[in-house]
This record gives structure tokens, sequence and C-alpha cells, in this order.
């Protein structure tokens, strides 16, 4: 109940402060929409993580938390999605063979053991291009959420990322929706919500409508996968449809009763298999 409370609170904290500092409450508004409410680092997560090679590198000046399994000369990156961490990824991670996979993940800015405060598409792209910069090119990247649309936003922005193959999980459409979403758990009225995006356009120098994942995937000249579940609550399906018709060069996979999460083995199993070239078995 008291989560539930919490949002509408802030919603009408807003809705007061809109009314005597417009100004303000688009800074403060904006600002709650991009911080994430990230579940701790728990001491089973902390187990597997530190099986890794940690290392760190900088991106927009927050300093970001990066991993590295196995030695091998094929490399996969994997980009977790909004209010998660790298550990998500444990399943996917221990069946690649460490002898043959150099297999690598990072926290996302405000997320995990990463540092920074706000975390937003931009953001979050800026972190990818600077950790390819960094790590090199990659034969496979697999994401999730937030970080599939991030990792499109990053490839429209600079296509020169190496990359080989690509792989979406639960991937959003529209940052319109993340709007409108923010705008129905706070409760917040129309005028504070034009507070809010002025001062989003003002910061990001665009406005919502421009960040759209199947534009981005346009841009997307590498073989793709796309995993998505008919009963995504979260990401509803037809973003997928939308992104795969965008993309050429993509398969589309359509799964039952495995949700937004898609931490089943039946999906493990898809994703080993598109990122080592055997055929992908649809469930």
């Amino acid at each position: 109940m008291i989560k539930k409370l919490i949002p509408k609170l802030v919603g009408t904290y807003l809705n007061t402060l809109s009314l005597v500092s417009p100004g303000t409450a688009g800074r403060v508004g904006f600002n709650v929409f991009c911080t994430p409410q990230v579940p701790p680092v728990k001491p089973h997560h902390k187990e597997f993580l530190d099986t890794a090679r940690q290392f760190n590198f900088t991106s927009d000046g927050a300093t970001l938390q990066a991993y590295q399994w196995g030695e091998g000369s094929k490399k996969i990156l994997f980009l977790h999605g909004w209010q998660s961490h790298t550990f998500r990824w444990k399943k996917y991670i221990e069946v690649f063979p460490e002898d043959e996979y150099s297999v690598f993940a990072f926290d996302a800015p405000a997320h995990g053991q990463s540092k920074g405060k706000l975390v937003n598409i931009p953001i979050y792209s800026k972190a990818i291009q600077q950790f390819f910069k960094e790590a090199g090119g990659f034969d496979a990247v697999v994401s999730h959420s937030m970080g599939s649309f991030s990792v499109l936003h990053a490839i429209h922005h600079q296509p020169g990322l190496d990359l080989g193959k690509l792989i979406l999980m639960g991937a959003p459409g529209e940052a319109n929706e993340f709007v409108d979403f923010f705008k129905s758990l706070t409760g917040i009225n129309d005028r504070t919500m034009g507070t809010i995006l002025d001062y989003f356009k003002e910061q990001l120098d665009q406005t919502p409508e421009d960040f759209s994942a199947p534009r981005y995937a346009s841009s997307v000249r590498v073989p793709g996968l796309i995993i998505h579940d008919e009963h995504d609550d979260e990401a509803p399906h037809h973003h997928a449809v939308r992104i795969h018709s965008a993309w050429p060069h993509s398969k589309l996979v359509t799964t039952t009763g495995f949700g937004h999460n898609l931490r089943s083995p039946e999906v493990v199993a898809m994703v080993k298999d598109f990122v080592t070239g055997q055929k992908v078995e649809v469930v």
C-alpha cells in the first residue's frame, strides 16, 4: 500500500510546485522520471558477480562497473534493462564456455554497482558507445528492455559500432509511452506534465516523440533476433512487430507465458543458438 501511495504523493507535490515555480517543477519532475528504484545487489548476486574479472570505465562523468567472464576469442556483450543489474544475466552467461567466449556486461548508470544518479536513453546509449570504444567490437550483443532501446539508439547515432549480431528482448517501442506511464503512475496533471516536457526538451534537445525504437531499428545492418512475449505487460508485443518490420535482417520469435523478464531455459537456449549460429528452436 505504501509503495503505491508514494508515486501519488510525488505527483501531488509536483502539481503544487508547478503552481508556484513551474521551472523547478519541470526540473524535479524530470529528475524523478530519470531516477530508477534499483533493487540492491544481494549477497548471492555478489557471489556470482565476484566470479568475473571486474573493472571500471567512465561515461558522462560517472564511474560504471563492468564485468568479464572467460578469455575466449568470441566476444558477447549483455545489456540489462530498467531497474535491474548484471546478475539478471546469470543463466545466460553460464551457457557460454569460458574457453571459447569472453562475456562482458556492465551495470547501467545509476544501476547495480555503477555510479550516477540519473539514467535515460541518451545516457545509457553514451555508456554503450563508450564501452565499445574501450572493449572493442563484439560478435554479439544481447539486450533486454531499456537496454534494447538504448543499444538501438547507440547504433542509430554511431553507425560504425562493430558488432556481428544483435538480440533484443522485451524491447519497448516509443518514449511517449514512458511519459504516459509516468503521468498515470504519479497522477500529475497536464500543466505539470507540460513543465516536465519543457525541461526534457531543454536538456535533451529533443521531445519524447523523437525517441522511437522502430525508427532506430531501420539503421541496423546486422542480423538480429527479437524475442518478445505476447503477454508482456511492460512492453506490449506490438512494439516487437514494428521493430521487426523496420529491420529487414531480423527474425521475430513470439513466446507465450514467459512474461517481460524472459529468463526461462527455453529463451536462454534460443539466445545461445542464435549467438552460436545454430537454428533457433521456437517454443
